[in-house]
């Protein structure tokens, strides 16, 4: 028996109500993804449902779209954690968040009430932090998206699924945003821009006129550019194996770009040779160990710091002896750059506005939300940074 539902042109009518809505839904590794109309459930307590406008491919929906890593492979799911939209409805006991706001999804949440949100010293949550194994809601363990044909469940994706056009966040992923923010820039708050601009600014904590070096220009890589050049450092060592990445580098910030394959000898010599020993600073965005160790050679022995960015696949370890750190030099992860997002983003995304942070030259493509597998290719050809996908 069907279930009864609202068509998402019902308006103010579908408070509380089932919506049948468009939704791009993964099916299997590498398949394109389909286009069909799903149903979403309204908000359960704590949770909210927002009506998606603009959405926009990462490269960890396409390593997911991939199937790179098994264990977290589960379908018929429902990818995408980089977007801007409107809150539709809440649902029980959400006091901070109310019909019609401007927000931004995250995928690593913050509740605010627990010890890790309360501590000064990390951004994950004990609840909501990022995590690729989790497929459901955390109030019942079921899903809010179901088949229109057969009521079957689909699943979430990193806290947010956003391809598609309605979508059903925990609240603690849900960052309310200044109304005269633009939310089709705002969207690259959810992820990318977020996540390179902060490991600079918060992570690193980099200084005025220090070196640095980002390996792997892509969206994440380019952000880490940009927080650079607002730090004000002498010197942006941008290496890439796509020759292309140089002038989209260039526009933002670097002022050196090495290629490895124009190299005959090991990318972290030519830097010490650039630096007068290395960098202060390097930042790994690409994934892929090799490079990490690079990018660890390539800071200054006695005070140098890497920073890993990039998604690395198992089952490979880190390519570092122990008795290397003794060298002074030091190795960090970051997530979501360090920002905690309810508390934090809000700020940010002001400071977007005001002009401090410049976003436009991160938004290399636009087109409607049913293309979304051409923008994909685009990914997986390097030609883009942040296709926008208008829904």
């Amino acid at each position: 028996m069907g279930r009864n539902y609202a068509s998402n042109t019902d308006g103010d009518d579908m408070v509380g109500k089932v919506i049948a809505c468009k939704a791009a839904v993964a099916y299997g590794p590498e398949q394109p993804l389909v286009m069909e109309e799903i149903l979403v459930d309204p908000p359960q307590k704590m949770e909210v449902r927002i009506k998606i406008l603009f959405t926009s491919i990462c490269h960890t929906d396409l390593s997911a779209w991939q199937g790179e890593n098994e264990a977290q492979r589960m379908y018929p799911r429902i990818l995408g954690h980089e977007a801007s939209g409107l809150v539709e409805s809440v649902g029980e006991g959400v006091t901070d968040l109310e019909i019609g706001d401007h927000v931004v999804p995250i995928f690593n949440g913050e509740c605010q009430d627990c010890a890790y949100c309360k501590s000064e010293k990390t951004n994950l949550c004990e609840k909501f932090r990022v995590n690729p194994f989790k497929g459901v809601m955390a109030n019942d363990g079921k899903t809010r998206f179901t088949t229109k044909s057969d009521g079957k469940p689909i699943y979430h994706f990193l806290n947010t699924s956003t391809f598609s056009e309605y979508t059903v966040l925990d609240s603690a992923c849900v960052v309310k945003i200044d109304k005269k923010a633009p939310l089709k820039k705002m969207s690259l708050l959810s992820c990318g821009v977020s996540t390179g601009l902060g490991a600079v600014w918060n992570t690193a904590n980099v200084q005025a006129g220090a070196t640095v070096a980002v390996f792997g220009l892509g969206a994440v890589g380019l952000a880490v550019v940009e927080g650079a050049r607002t730090r004000g450092v002498s010197r942006i060592i941008g290496v890439d194996i796509n020759p292309d990445k140089r002038f989209k580098g260039e526009a933002i910030g670097i002022t050196d770009f090495i290629n490895p394959k124009d190299m005959e000898k090991p990318v972290h010599q030519k830097i010490r040779e650039l630096t007068n020993g290395g960098v202060h600073y390097s930042f790994e965005c690409a994934g892929n160990l090799d490079v990490l160790r690079e990018a660890f050679l390539s800071t200054h022995d006695g005070w140098g710091l890497t920073v890993v960015l990039g998604i690395h696949p198992t089952p490979r370890m880190l390519p570092l002896h122990p008795m290397e750190l003794f060298d002074g030099r030091r190795i960090v992860g970051s997530v979501f750059g360090d920002f905690k997002g309810k508390s934090q983003l809000p700020h940010f995304a002001n400071q977007c506005m005001n002009g401090e942070v410049k976003l436009d030259e991160f938004i290399t493509h636009e087109m409607p939300f049913a293309n979304i597998n051409q923008a994909l290719q685009l990914l997986i050809d390097g030609k883009s940074l942040r296709c926008l996908l208008h829904l």
